[in-house]
């Protein structure tokens, strides 16, 4: 299938539908990304809490179960330009980067200080979550200069 051109030339081509096959999964689909959209709404009020990665969900369920949903989320003028940024160019805006890292590592001493027994756990937990935080980092904190 072609990509998606929505009416506004401003907004980017969206990315084709691959509707599931059965009825039940895509019900499935939807009502997962709805709860995705549900929870990034609450991360718009909780300030450790991301927004964007459940929209991003969000997106890839509703590009499975429903074109008018996937079309909704994308063209929407509040959600749709982090979605749009990440799925075009893997942007993570700094604030965001910044934030995932201040929780990483405050999970980590939550871990090495009041969890972990021995250091077995402070090593897997760290092994898991600095690579992690480098990937977050090493993305691009807005999308490219389009203007040449």
């Amino acid at each position: 299938m072609e990509p998606i051109k929505d009416e506004d030339p401003a907004t980017p081509e969206m990315p084709a539908p691959a509707i599931a096959g059965t009825v039940w999964m895509r019900w499935l689909l939807v009502g997962f990304g709805w709860l995705m959209i549900a929870v990034g709404i609450v991360g718009i009020f909780v300030p450790v809490m991301p927004t964007t990665v459940f929209l991003i969900a969000a997106l890839w369920a509703f590009s499975r179960s429903s074109e008018r949903f996937q079309t909704w989320l994308w063209t929407h003028p509040t959600f749709g330009p982090p979605v749009r940024n990440w799925h075009l160019h893997k942007v993570i805006p700094i604030r965001g980067k910044v934030l995932a890292v201040i929780v990483m590592t405050l999970s980590f001493v939550y871990v090495a200080i009041w969890v972990a027994e021995d250091w077995q756990l402070p090593t897997i937990v760290g092994a898991i979550m600095l690579p992690a935080a480098l990937y977050i980092v090493t993305r691009r904190s807005r999308p490219p200069d389009t203007d040449g």
